[in-house]
């Protein structure tokens, strides 16, 4: 029987770091665009929304395809509130109105507009095919590698957590560390709804993303890169979607 899975977009209308940032256009087309196309290309999807308390991103989550069913509560939507809470908001409220449970559920976030229905579909088949707790978007950290990383004591440089040689070559920086990239969530419901956790589990595993696909929008130096990297992408059908 075919699992049932539940993916979910969470796009507040208050974002800080940039106003108004999952709608704002990126090479013709809104922030959350991106997200909504992919998922709606997705086959493994049984079910897809946006979550969101802004009335104006409701609107147009729908002009693009998405079900946007619901305005979240406004203490879901605060500076404070975790996904956590919002996602399992958004699954209460579907299996209430559909009285039924899902088994999976996926977080797609709308601030990574390089994923695609390709990636979505293998982590929610590493997912199941693996019985793993959850599979997160991770990608490798190069130049950010936990040994580079220090603390500032008494004015004085100091190994943050591992001992640097000094000299040691990027490349040769061991054991390779990776970082999540803000792109996809995907857990047992049980797991995040009874046990209140997306990822942390002995049984979390990774889905290895590329970092030129790692992209995830947050500042103004973001949509930049995010231009310039959708500039050159290799998706012909973004470009009939207006």
């Amino acid at each position: 029987m075919k699992p049932k899975i539940l993916a979910i977009t969470l796009a507040r209308g208050g974002s800080k770091s940039v106003p108004r940032k999952n709608i704002r256009h990126i090479n013709g087309l809104p922030l959350i665009a991106y997200t909504i196309i992919e998922a709606l290309r997705s086959q493994s999807l049984t079910r897809y929304i946006v979550s969101t308390d802004d009335k104006e991103i409701q609107e147009i989550a729908i002009k693009y395809g998405a079900e946007a069913p619901f305005l979240r509560p406004a203490e879901l939507a605060s500076d404070t509130a975790t996904s956590l809470a919002a996602i399992q908001h958004g699954v209460k409220w579907i299996e209430k109105e559909e009285n039924s449970t899902y088994d999976y559920v996926v977080e797609l976030m709308a601030t990574n507009p390089m994923k695609t229905s390709v990636d979505i579909d293998n982590v929610l088949r590493k997912l199941i095919d693996t019985n793993a707790d959850s599979v997160i978007g991770v990608m490798q950290l190069e130049d950010h590698h936990p040994i580079r990383i220090k603390k500032i004591v008494d004015d004085r440089i100091v190994d943050f957590c591992l001992p640097e040689i000094p000299e040691t070559r990027r490349q040769d920086l061991k054991p390779d560390a990776y970082i999540r990239n803000g792109s996809i969530y995907a857990v047992k419901r049980g797991l995040l709804m009874n046990k209140n956790s997306r990822y942390g589990t002995d049984n979390s595993r990774p889905y290895i993303f590329p970092g030129n696909r790692s992209i995830n929008v947050d500042t103004e130096i973001d949509f930049i890169t995010a231009e310039s990297l959708l500039a050159k992408d290799k998706r012909p059908y973004l470009a009939k979607i207006d």
